[in-house]
């Protein structure tokens, strides 16, 4: 990659700037050559963007939680997932939870100002409605009677068209269901005991009902900056509202175990170029903030992202809610003054 193009894709990508448009891919192929030098740049311009663009977002800074509410016990072959019953990590088997369980964790981080929370399963999903959907309908109903201001959420994998009517009968406020990488990486990288086909069709039939749509991956795996590139402009295609970013925490008993964690430039020209091809989404970093990134995470949160998934996650510990609160504020204290 020559200099000149470098920094003739720079100039290109202020354009996302002045106009809102999403970046061109050919442009952020380039961009995610950059070398290390020019990466604080890319990282400036891409909070620049957020400021400008993401307020159009449903919200100016978006925070979730979530709960595991059935684990383990998945008979699908995630590379990364602890809950694969063909990987041999350690992790607590349960069936799904009882719904003062859930209403519990829920008022937890509603105390704290958190306002999206989002009820997980493990497995493939649910194609057709059956006992077990419907006593998640009823933990999903409950949600909202308890707390009218709280946006209830679920993941639930792969669905069929009536449940993915019945959730929208329930006003589930977004619903998350990940792509993970570059949709041609997916057999190889993830899984394939399951196509990825199977979760578009899920995100088309969730747009079809109005219901929107929290999808994104996860960085780590094994993929190439051009794949993930292609991840990030395979999104598009899909009209995501909320996009969450994942850096891989490996876990022993999973075929990742011990996989080393891509270089932070990497990782921040990842986010940075995910913000300018979604210039007004809700870019949200997720797993692997406090446990991977440790130091460097309040820079990744700079480099575009205008969410995050905060307390527990489904197999890894997470950071503390009312840590995180402070330390949204002071994100937002930062914003405000640059």
């Amino acid at each position: 990659m020559t200099e000149i193009a470098i920094n003739e894709s720079i100039v290109k990508a202020y354009s996302v700037l002045e106009s809102g448009e999403p970046l061109p891919f050919e442009v952020a192929m380039v961009l995610a050559e950059l070398p290390g030098e020019d990466v604080p740049d890319l990282l400036s311009l891409a909070n620049k963007v957020r400021n400008r663009y993401a307020s159009d977002a449903e919200e100016s800074f978006h925070s979730c939680s979530i709960i595991n509410a059935k684990s383990g016990v998945c008979a699908e072959n995630c590379r990364f997932c602890a809950q694969s019953l063909h990987n041999s990590a350690d992790v607590e088997q349960y069936s799904l939870l009882d719904p003062e369980s859930v209403l519990r964790a829920a008022g937890e981080v509603y105390k704290e100002g958190i306002r999206h929370f989002g009820v997980v399963t493990s497995g493939y999903g649910y194609r057709k409605i059956n006992p077990e959907f419907l006593k998640i309908i009823d933990i999903l109903d409950l949600l909202q009677e308890e707390y009218p201001e709280l946006n209830v959420c679920a993941s639930l994998g792969v669905l069929g068209e009536e449940p993915v009517k019945m959730l929208s009968e329930h006003n589930v406020a977004h619903y998350n269901i990940n792509i993970q990488v570059a949709p041609y990486r997916y057999d190889a990288l993830i899984a394939d005991s399951h196509s990825l086909d199977d979760r578009i069709d899920t995100i088309r039939l969730l747009g079809k009902c109005g219901i929107s749509v929290c999808c994104g991956g996860i960085l780590g795996v094994g993929e190439t900056m051009s794949e993930r590139v292609d991840f990030i402009y395979a999104l598009q295609k899909l009209d995501i509202a909320v996009i969450p970013l994942n850096v891989l925490v490996p876990i022993n008993g999973t075929p990742l175990q011990g996989t080393e964690t891509p270089a932070v430039t990497d990782i921040v020209k990842t986010f940075a170029i995910c913000r300018l091809a979604h210039p007004r989404k809700i870019i949200k970093f997720a797993a692997g903030r406090e446990t991977v990134m440790k130091d460097f995470q309040g820079l990744l949160m700079l480099a575009g992202t205008n969410g995050l998934l905060t307390g527990g996650y489904l197999t890894t510990r997470g950071r503390d809610v009312g840590d995180d609160r402070q330390f949204m504020q002071q994100l937002a204290s930062f914003s405000e003054e640059s």
